[in-house]
This record gives C-alpha cells, sequence and structure tokens, in this order.
C-alpha cells in the first residue's frame, strides 16, 4: 500500500500542472486502500459572472431614462415579432404528424416567416448589425456546429441565420411560445442528469447529422451560459459520433453594459438590453475541424482539440467548470451564503478524479452547510464534528485533519468534497462498507439496533456516552424506528463516507465475531 504523499512531493495532478496540497497528517482511511489525497488550491475565477450586474455610472443611468420611450417601443416590436412567429410556426406545424423524418420543404417554406421574426426579436434587442466573419461551411462538410455560449441571444440568431436542429434541455419544451417554435427545429430533446436521455440524444445526433435530408445540427458543448471571459469544460455529445464539426464564436464587445447572462435575471437582462442604443454581436465562423483520420481518435481527444481552437481564437483562458458548478452555486444562493461563487469547484476536473456527479456533490453541499460555515466558506472542527454528530477524540481529529490539507484549522467545501469523494471511491470502500453492516449485525436478523451499533464503534470514539451514540444513530436509521436495516446503513456510509473510520479494523477495533472487518485486505 503506498503512503501519504509528504508536502513537495509531485502528485498525479502536479504533472498535470496543476498546484495541490496533501496532508501531512495520519490517514485514517489507509486501510481503504488506493491512491493519495490531493486538493488543488482554490481558485478566484468565476466564468459565470457577469461584469456589469449593477447599474453603475451617471452615463449608464442617464442612458436608460432616455432610452425608457424607445424601450418601449422595442417591447412592442418584440410581442408583435413573437405572436407572428408562433402564429407561422403553428401553421407549419399544423397536421404534421411524422416528426422522425425532416419537414416536408413547404412547411419549411413557412417557417421563413418565423425566422424573420427571430430577426426582427434581435433588431428589438438592440442588435440593429451584426458583424460576420468567415461563413458557414456547406452543410455535406460539416453535419455538426458547436459555439459558445454567453446568452439567450445566441439560439435566436442561429435560428435566423442557420435553421438547424439544436439539442437543448426537456425543460424548454414548456417555455411559452419558445417552446412551439424550437419543437418546429425537430429540437433534440435530453436530461442532462439521465445516462438513458444523453445515450439516445447521442443517437438522435449521429442520426440526423449522417443523413443530408436533415438540417445541420448545432450544439453548445459547454452546456450552459458563461460570461465569455472563459471557455469552461466541453461535453462529449457532439464529439461521440465522429463527424467534422465547425465551430463558430459570439462575442459581445461592450464597455458599460456586458451581455452575458450570468447571475441576473432574465427579466432585468432584457431591460438592460432594450435600454442601451446598440448592442453589439460579432460572429466568426473558424475552420472546420476534422476527426483524424490516420489514428482512432476518442471524443474526448477530439473535443480537446476543438474546444482549443475556440479558446485560442476567443483569446481566453479554459477552466473546468460545468454546469455542476451552476448547480452547486445555486444551491449556495438559495442558502444565502455571503459569496456562493466561493463553492464552486471545477466539477469537471473532480467528475474525472472520482466519477462523482453532480447530485452527489449537491448532497455533499447540503452536508457542509449544515456545519454552518463562515462568511469565508470555511468549517471549524466543532462544526464539522456537528453536522456528523461525532464527539472529539483522536480519530475525529485525524479526520478532520485529513481534510485540512493545508493545515489551517478549518476545511473548505472544496477540500471536503475531494476527501469524501476519495474515500467514496477507494478500491475496498464498498466492502468495507457490507462488512460494518455485518460486524454491527452480529445475530444475523438483517438490521442493527442502537446499542449493536454502539458496540461496534466504541473501540473507535470510546469517549461517546449512550445518547451521543443514539444520536450519531439517528443518521443510520432513515426510517426512524429505533433499528437501521442493511440498505439504510449502506446509504448512509455512502452519503456520509467519511464515516466509514469508525470501522476501521484498528488492532484495538476488535469484534466479538470471528470474522472482521480485517478479513477484507489480508
Amino acid at each position: 500500500m503506498e503512503d501519504r504523499e509528504k508536502p513537495g512531493k509531485r502528485t498525479e495532478l502536479e504533472g498535470k500542472g496543476e498546484d495541490t496540497r496533501v496532508s501531512a497528517h495520519r490517514n485514517p482511511y489507509e486501510f481503504l486502500g488506493g491512491r493519495p489525497f490531493s486538493v488543488p488550491p482554490p481558485t478566484n475565477v468565476d466564468p459565470f459572472k457577469n461584469g456589469t450586474e449593477r447599474i453603475d455610472g451617471i452615463y449608464e443611468v442617464l442612458k436608460i431614462v432616455i432610452c425608457l420611450p424607445i424601450a418601449a417601443i422595442r417591447l412592442v416590436i418584440f410581442g408583435v415579432a413573437l405572436c407572428v412567429g408562433y402564429i407561422a410556426t403553428r401553421l407549419a406545424l399544423a397536421g404534421w404528424k411524422d416528426r422522425q423524418n425532416p419537414m416536408p420543404v413547404w412547411r419549411s417554406r413557412i417557417m421563413w416567416i418565423t425566422r424573420i421574426s427571430a430577426r426582427c426579436i434581435l433588431f428589438s434587442f438592440g442588435y440593429h448589425w451584426i458583424r460576420r466573419k468567415g461563413k458557414p461551411a456547406p452543410r455535406e462538410i460539416a453535419p455538426i456546429v458547436v459555439s459558445n455560449h454567453v446568452s439567450y441571444i445566441e439560439p435566436i440568431f442561429y435560428f435566423y441565420e442557420l435553421f438547424p436542429t439544436m439539442v437543448a434541455s426537456e425543460s424548454h419544451d414548456s417555455i411559452p411560445f419558445v417552446g412551439t417554435i424550437i419543437r418546429a427545429m425537430q429540437v433534440i430533446y435530453v436530461n442532462r442528469f439521465s445516462h438513458s436521455s444523453r445515450k439516445n440524444a447521442v443517437n438522435e445526433i449521429k442520426r440526423k447529422a449522417s443523413s443530408d435530408r436533415f438540417p445541420r445540427v448545432l450544439l453548445f458543448p459547454e452546456g450552459t451560459t458563461t460570461n465569455g471571459r472563459f471557455l469552461i469544460s466541453f461535453q462529449l455529445g457532439a464529439f461521440i459520433p465522429g463527424f467534422a464539426i465547425q465551430p463558430i464564436i459570439i462575442r459581445f464587445p461592450h464597455v458599460h453594459f456586458d451581455q452575458s447572462w450570468g447571475y441576473i435575471s432574465l427579466g432585468k437582462l432584457m431591460f438592460r438590453m432594450f435600454t442601451q442604443f446598440h448592442n453589439f454581436m460579432e460572429v466568426e465562423y473558424l475552420p472546420v475541424v476534422f476527426p483524424l483520420e490516420n489514428q482512432k481518435e476518442t471524443p474526448a481527444h477530439f473535443a480537446k482539440r476543438t474546444r482549443l481552437a475556440v479558446s485560442r481564437t476567443l483569446n481566453v483562458a479554459q477552466t473546468s467548470h460545468s454546469y455542476g458548478d451552476i448547480m452547486l452555486l445555486t444551491k449556495a444562493s438559495e442558502s444565502q451564503q455571503e459569496n456562493p461563487s466561493r463553492y464552486m469547484v471545477e466539477m469537471a476536473q473532480v467528475e474525472s478524479l472520482f466519477h462523482i456527479k453532480s447530485l452527489e456533490a449537491i448532497d455533499f453541499l447540503d452536508k457542509f452547510l449544515s456545519m454552518n460555515p463562515d462568511s469565508s466558506g470555511h468549517v471549524a472542527l466543532n462544526g464539522f464534528l456537528g453536522a456528523l454528530r461525532l464527539k472529539a477524540s483522536n480519530l475525529c481529529n485525524e479526520i478532520f485533519q485529513f481534510i485540512d490539507v493545508e493545515n489551517n484549522g478549518y476545511i473548505s467545501f472544496k477540500q471536503f468534497l475531494y476527501a469524501s469523494s476519495h474515500v467514496l471511491k477507494q478500491p475496498l470502500f464498498r466492502q468495507v462498507c457490507e462488512q460494518a453492516f455485518r460486524d454491527c449485525d452480529a445475530g444475523g436478523n438483517g438490521h442493527v439496533s442502537a446499542v449493536q451499533f454502539g458496540e461496534s464503534i466504541r473501540p473507535a470514539i470510546p469517549e461517546m456516552t449512550k445518547d451521543e451514540v443514539q444520536e450519531l444513530f439517528g443518521l443510520f436509521e432513515a426510517a426512524g424506528n429505533g433499528r437501521s436495516s442493511r440498505e439504510e446503513f449502506l446509504t448512509c456510509l455512502r452519503k456520509n463516507p467519511l464515516l466509514i473510520a469508525l470501522f476501521s479494523p484498528h488492532p484495538c477495533h476488535a469484534r466479538s465475531s470471528e470474522t472482521t472487518a480485517g478479513d477484507i485486505w489480508l
């Protein structure tokens, strides 16, 4: 078994150019096996934050006041264009039942009315002219196009410019007016949290991209909007089919008003757009990126080459953030944390290292927030022990020090997530959990009582009183019936993997049963 790395020793992450921190304290999880645990340093990068979230400066205030009458006219244009486009789309879709095949030509011609309406909507938002560089590649050469995603404006533009088949979240189908219009594009719906849905979406992308009868397929591989100053991780859906891809980049040059969606509500962003003299937008069609023919290229490598081409043209840095970071940020914001962006962890990197899903990270954030972090997002030992219902002891101090890789006396959410994920993904974690339940269930009844649980963990934390053991046991008995079934027991350990240290097969943790957890790795 490898020893835990000492400070200064290079780690796998450091080999990739990442500075990391590793703890010098004893590892209470050595009995699980696996690689050393390290945490990249925190980053102040926020690729989602809008640069002009507040209305600052006399010039901007005066401009808004002057543009209020213009905004009223623009709102009328927006409403009329939306209604005309909606009616035209309903006519184009009327009686059309064969949605698996391309839209008939005569229906597509009716959709030109909706496309012109989309250009009028862009005009109402202040995009009176749009600067273009380069040209779309022929559909037979590049059946798939990908674009960076900064605002809700890009889909409207692409609808007018290319009329592609887009890949969108299932939730978009229920948006009034807009849902009907995007259905006419034979949109490919996907539930990002469903493996089967993502798999079906990839199959649909491949099916439609392989046939010239369908429009080209458009994807926003970042999966969410950013502020345009960074390029976050790419999802692989566009690259799995293996077709040539044309990247398109969109810029929104500005001085006083950042047009990125960011944390701004849709209504506020629309109001700000309506009250600008003109909003600038630039579109650049990049050279087609072809899959490598002389070698079998993985989708990840194909995505990496495409992402590099986009970032170089945009002249922006790449980060490992993903939609999962938006989920974490939203959760922290809903919990009224002072600086929600501190809880972003670059989820794409976390998923790559530990195979942890975003929803699992949200559960870990829930647990961390129950520790009452301070205004800087840090948690001290007492808050950590309280949330896990533990008592100060040598073992609990070791668990806390294991997470506190920088030896600061407090932990961050990123450290807590990395530590929990590291333990959860250890080779022997599931086996040890199963063995821990069997050790507690000495009678083989299929459930564990509070008394049995207390006897099992007493060697680990002998200082715990009967009431404290009962309180900790409450985590393991979800039904509240005084006993924990196997499923409840294992579920608790999956959600609180750090607690597995209570069942370490240390010599002082001897069990009365003939078969102990130590048998797993002897």
